[in-house]
């Protein structure tokens, strides 16, 4: 069945939601800036027994934020942003559950076999998320990198996911194109994960209300976990409250 998953993003040090297809080196656009620190929204979760959810750090400045979350829910929460091979076991000795990784997979835009197998020798198959964040190209999706910024020659296709279950517990898919926007999800990519994924995957971009959950659950057949966030009221957002979020997960429909 879908499930609700809670996030935490990063940027700047602080905690916010953004339009992720702006995301830069110089800023980017800002939905919603907290006025709590990372470790209220992991307490938040906490109390809530909302499990599975991630922090993401988007750009530098953010470890000592996602490092309090971590502590604040130790085995609870998956962390990402600037994972690396040679520092994939701090995170996850930290408090992280699973560390998430998706640039240093890539070497000029190649998808890199020996780095791949690196991340798995450093956090183990069961303790690693591939995230497979990813921007519509010429009649598909092709991950993106930096950020979202640099679009890669890998697509998100059944191969690719069928390929790359072997070395990950899960995968973590933003639709960064609507990431952000509220302007609804990306319905054919819902559809292609639910169909092909072999492996527990979640979707994060472009939700805005509670009918969502029963969107994903419809097109992936209950194979599609998802994110909600600038939609979501503990993150300024009218769309869908965390209560309702709550509620769902403890009785998903469908």
């Amino acid at each position: 069945m879908t499930l609700f998953r809670p996030c935490i993003d990063l940027h700047q040090g602080q905690v916010k939601q953004i339009v992720g297809g702006s995301l830069n080196d110089e800023g980017a656009d800002t939905n919603f800036v907290s006025a709590h620190d990372a470790a209220h929204y992991a307490s938040l979760y906490r109390e809530h027994n909302l499990t599975g959810g991630h922090v993401i750090a988007l750009g530098p400045g953010n470890q000592a934020q996602a490092l309090s979350a971590l502590h604040t829910w130790p085995g609870a929460l998956q962390f990402g942003g600037g994972v690396k091979a040679d520092n994939a076991a701090d995170f996850l000795q930290a408090g992280a559950s699973h560390v998430i990784v998706t640039s240093y997979l890539f070497e000029r835009g190649q998808l890199s076999a020996a780095r791949l197998d690196e991340m798995l020798q450093e956090a183990g198959k069961d303790r690693l998320v591939l995230d497979l964040s990813c921007r519509r190209s010429e009649g598909g999706w092709y991950i993106a990198t930096d950020r979202w910024q640099t679009v890669t020659e890998t697509p998100v296709s059944a191969e690719t996911l069928a390929e790359l279950s072997g070395y990950c517990d899960e995968f973590l898919v933003h639709a960064a194109d609507v990431e952000g926007l509220q302007g609804g999800i990306d319905e054919d990519l819902v559809q292609l994960l639910g169909q092909s994924c072999p492996i527990p995957v979640t979707y994060a971009g472009g939700a805005r209300a509670l009918a969502d959950l029963e969107l994903v659950q419809a097109l992936s057949n209950g194979r599609v976990d998802l994110t909600i966030g600038s939609a979501l009221d503990i993150f300024g957002g009218e769309g869908v409250s965390l209560a309702e979020c709550i509620a769902w997960n403890r009785n998903p429909r469908g």
